[in-house]
């Protein structure tokens, strides 16, 4: 189970499974996965009998389970309606079932980094050994040397999956020659991006591909040493790593001379207490070293001076669960996904206003519009796509006319978004960019270190710029100092947190222009979302209830009334954040004219 799962109701379906397994005697085996990516069909249970293919029940509920038990395992018989798709794994099939390859969310993901989340135990290392796991450690540590080892890292062109996607092998490179007489690598998990969870659900589903990830990295620049920098908030990923961590101790996969090599390598856990900036590699290691999180000039780079003053190499979760691939399946069949410049894939955590939110891994060069549509199975209700909000904070808004750009790196920078760690944020007609520019500003304000002047102040005033134009208090001249302050934040900054603070500004202004000066010059929210510029609710009373649950959702006490009376919306209190509107059971509540 993967946290996903566990907060859809996964623990109660596992303990309602556990109980019709003891009250009927059954002799099976139940085991858990990960997360296998479809986050709208929570929480999944999978059975396969002997012989049989893999089934997988979606949206199950507690009420199911018995029943799933008796007509299936004990039956043999598939309860179809509640059956989604099927791993047939070239056994007999059953009809009415699709197959995982025939459902369009699967059909055009090509997984590398995600190819065991959802299939294997995450708790077992035997499970990923006879998935192929660890022999692509052995393959390097006993066939390779550490400069063979970087030369096909190269050669695939795997870039970092966490950022600007600088070439992971040039990186391996400058840290391998570099002379010390002590090395680290560092695995840097902290996923802080809002609606990014990419890399806890690789470390939840599959923990030994990073651990195999890192000892290859290890070999290759001379580490014996190296760190997983971790946010304290992901528990269960904190807890298969460290399960992990033992098991491969235990089969001589970390330790002295590992396969016989005569190389040594282990790895620790450094728990983040959760600032955003110490994604940053400086800060990150800042914090390891038990100090204050805060970014430091550049040069002198990691892999010069970096953790204890040590040459260090800094690679995310992501990247390093793909080179396990690139040593095993080699250089070329990496590069032949993918593009030139951007090779082999990327994980997306897509989300939003999408009909198939989950994770999904798609070739780099596919274009937006596939993933939303052809994947995500675009927008509930027919809704019209506004916008994708890629790249989380960092990252910038890309308009409905440019979803045929490819997902590649260049090509994202070239219209003002970046790849990012992958959070994909679909947005349609009622989302208000101006909003959406002011809540990712305000979060990298808030997670400013407040080290270098041009972030700490920069963004402050950027963000009351902001304010004051979603307030009905914008004024002529705004855009352009927004512009202008973004500008010098981005030149200025000492650290990328900062250096892409204004992004998605700067890329809302560049393509939603329109909205900002409705904001300034009509004193109109084009989305109706900005409180002081849209119309008050409004209650039918002729249609509402009395339930008062209007009530308890306002959350300026806005509406009044006694129960089972009609109530009324003060309209001078009210913010219009429709909130009652949303939930109200007879649909009495209207925004008015």
């Amino acid at each position: 189970m993967g946290t996903c799962g566990i907060a859809a109701g996964a623990r109660k379906i596992l303990q309602a499974i556990m109980q019709e397994v003891e009250s009927r005697r059954l002799d099976v085996l139940v085991t858990q996965t990960g997360c296998i990516g479809m986050c709208q069909n929570e929480p999944l249970l999978d059975v396969q009998l002997p012989g049989g293919p893999r089934i997988t029940y979606g949206n199950v509920a507690v009420k199911d389970v018995p029943r799933i038990i008796a007509s299936h395992v004990m039956g043999g018989r598939v309860v179809e309606d509640l059956a989604i798709a099927q791993f047939a794994e070239g056994k007999l099939e059953v009809e009415n079932v699709p197959r995982y390859d025939e459902l369009d969310f699967y059909r055009k993901q090509h997984r590398i980094a995600l190819a065991n989340c959802g299939h294997i135990d995450p708790e077992s290392i035997d499970e990923y050994i006879a998935a192929g796991g660890y022999t692509a450690c052995t393959k390097a540590l006993t066939e390779m040397t550490p400069e063979e080892v970087i030369a096909e890292v190269k050669l695939a062109g795997l870039r970092g999956r966490g950022g600007a996607g600088f070439p992971t092998g040039l990186k391996w490179e400058l840290t391998r020659r570099t002379p010390s007489d002590k090395k680290y690598i560092i695995c840097n998990a902290d996923e802080g991006d809002p609606g990014a969870f990419m890399d806890r659900s690789i470390l939840e589903g599959d923990p030994h591909r990073v651990i195999e990830g890192m000892i290859i990295g290890g070999y290759a620049i001379g580490a014996d040493e190296g760190y997983i920098y971790i946010r304290a908030e992901y528990p269960l990923a904190i807890k298969r790593l460290e399960m992990a961590l033992k098991q491969a101790r235990e089969r001589g996969f970390l330790g002295t001379d590992i396969c016989g090599s005569g190389f040594s390598f282990d790895l620790h856990i450094k728990k983040g207490a959760g600032a955003f900036v110490c994604g940053e590699e400086t800060a990150l290691m800042a914090s390891i070293e038990g100090k204050r999180g805060m970014p430091r000039p550049k040069p002198p780079f990691p892999s010069v001076s970096g953790l204890w003053g040590k040459p260090t190499n800094i690679n995310n979760v992501e990247t390093f669960a793909n080179v396990a691939e690139v040593i095993r399946g080699g250089a070329e069949q990496f590069r032949s996904i993918g593009t030139e410049g951007s090779t082999g894939t990327k994980v997306f955590a897509l989300t939003g206003k999408i009909a198939n939110t989950g994770l999904v891994e798609v070739p780099m060069g596919m274009s937006l519009k596939e993933v939303i549509y052809g994947i995500g199975g675009g927008l509930p209700s027919g809704a019209e796509l506004k916008a994708v909000q890629i790249g989380g904070p960092s990252g910038g808004c890309i308009p409905a006319e440019l979803l045929d750009l490819p997902i590649d790196y260049e090509s994202l920078q070239e219209v003002g978004a970046m790849m990012g760690s992958g959070g994909m944020v679909v947005m349609d007609q009622s989302t208000c960019m101006v909003d959406v520019a002011r809540f990712f500003l305000r979060f990298t304000q808030q997670e400013s270190c407040g080290k270098c002047t041009p972030c700490r102040e920069g963004t402050k005033r950027m963000l009351e710029i902001l304010d004051r134009i979603c307030s009905a208090q914008g004024r002529e001249g705004d855009l352009e100092l927004l512009e202008e302050l973004g500008q010098h934040i981005i030149d200025t900054s000492l650290c990328q947190l900062g250096g892409s603070a204004p992004n998605p500004v700067l890329s809302t202004l560049r393509y939603f222009r329109d909205e900002y000066e409705a904001h300034i010059r009509d004193k109109r929210c084009p989305a109706d979302v900005c409180a002081g510029m849209s119309a008050p609710y409004e209650i039918d009373t002729e249609s509402c209830i009395g339930c008062g649950l209007c009530a308890r959702l306002c959350p300026v006490g806005a509406v009044s009334g006694e129960r089972r009376k009609p109530h009324r919306i003060d309209g001078d209190t009210c913010i219009s954040c429709g909130a009652c509107a949303e939930k109200c059971p007879v649909h009495a509540i209207a925004q008015g004219a």
